[in-house]
């Protein structure tokens, strides 16, 4: 089969940018890989940040659906530890009655955040961490009516009942995750943007472990990595200096008040740990010409055995976004 084509947005903030341009972006280039014909279009969850402006996928996606029409649409993810599964499915079959057969469910156990937002989403309700797979299960039960008899809830629903519920997606960076989808039989979603080691290994046990289940016969999988495309390899290079130096400046604990140029990047002095930062960062990107990307995606597809890749694009300029789109779509399905 041709390899099919995603996307996951993160509605980031350039430098300069209202949040209010942010998210009108997100819903523009919705539009735009919808024709282009992407597979998906999925947001995130981030809270307390100046340089991304997602932070309610929920709310977001019902406006991207009502502005879409083919385009499935999802969340990559929720942060389920945060939430009531029950709201969840609450919120995920309105938007599944609103957008029939066209969204998914992607939940996560990060916490999208620093502490401090943790604290705030769940003030005197803190859930820990480590009932993450109970969640899950109870979850799948609100979204397909099969709370068994025994559980103390039996026989309560979570309304509206729609005809075709959300699909639901396992994401994360580690082998954990890989083997919960596998034991309760759910599709997963690995993400090399934020791991740039160990996916294939994790995935491999995604699949070997894999248990069929009601919701899915046969392991589904994807990756989701950053891509930035231009016409040269030279021009993608300068464009990448932005997200190099934005990734740098987060994991040194720098204050980021929206994504940088590329010419405050190219300025920026970099000492020698900084330099192979940066480079050791590169192996979550894929970086280059249309050539160049598409080669490099198929090696992605084919180690990561999978038939479907999520692309995360930050760039300083929405333009140079929209072309790596565009470019990427022309190099792959001509």
């Amino acid at each position: 089969m041709p390899l099919q084509l995603s996307v996951l947005d993160q509605s980031p903030i350039a430098e300069g940018m209202t949040a209010e341009e942010a998210l009108a972006n997100t819903v523009r280039l919705a539009q735009f890989v919808e024709e282009l014909g992407y597979k998906r279009f999925w947001v995130s969850e981030h809270h307390d940040t100046t340089s991304l402006a997602g932070s309610s996928p929920e709310v977001l996606l019902g406006h991207i659906g009502a502005k879409t029409s083919r385009i499935r649409i999802g969340s990559g993810g929720v942060m389920l530890p945060h939430y009531s599964p029950y709201k969840i499915a609450e919120n995920f079959h309105v938007l599944a009655g609103l957008h029939p057969g066209r969204v998914d469910l992607g939940i996560g156990r990060a916490p999208g955040g620093m502490p401090r937002a943790t604290i705030a989403l769940q003030g005197d309700r803190r859930r820990p961490v480590d009932r993450y797979p109970e969640q899950i299960d109870d979850l799948l039960s609100y979204l397909y009516d099969t709370l068994p008899p025994v559980h103390p809830l039996y026989g309560v629903k979570a309304t509206p009942i729609v005809q075709s519920p959300p699909d639901v997606w396992l994401l994360g960076s580690s082998s954990e995750t890989a083997k919960l989808a596998a034991a309760k039989g759910l599709p997963y979603a690995f993400a090399q943007f934020i791991n740039g080691e160990g996916g294939e290994q994790y995935m491999r046990s995604y699949r070997e472990r894999f248990v069929p289940s009601p919701y899915l016969a046969e392991p589904r999988s994807m990756v989701a990595v950053f891509a930035i495309c231009a016409e040269t390899d030279e021009k993608a290079e300068w464009i990448a200096g932005s997200l190099d130096l934005t990734l740098l400046m987060l994991e040194q604990g720098m204050a980021v008040n929206g994504t940088p140029s590329p010419e405050k990047a190219a300025a920026y002095s970099y000492s020698p740990y900084e330099r192979k930062r940066v480079a050791d960062n590169r192996r979550r990107m894929i970086v280059g010409s249309p050539a160049r990307v598409k080669d490099e995606l198929y090696r992605l597809s084919e180690a990561y055995e999978t038939e479907e890749i999520m692309l995360v694009t930050i760039t300083y300029d929405f333009h140079d976004k929209l072309t790596s789109f565009r470019l990427i779509a022309e190099a792959v399905w001509g």
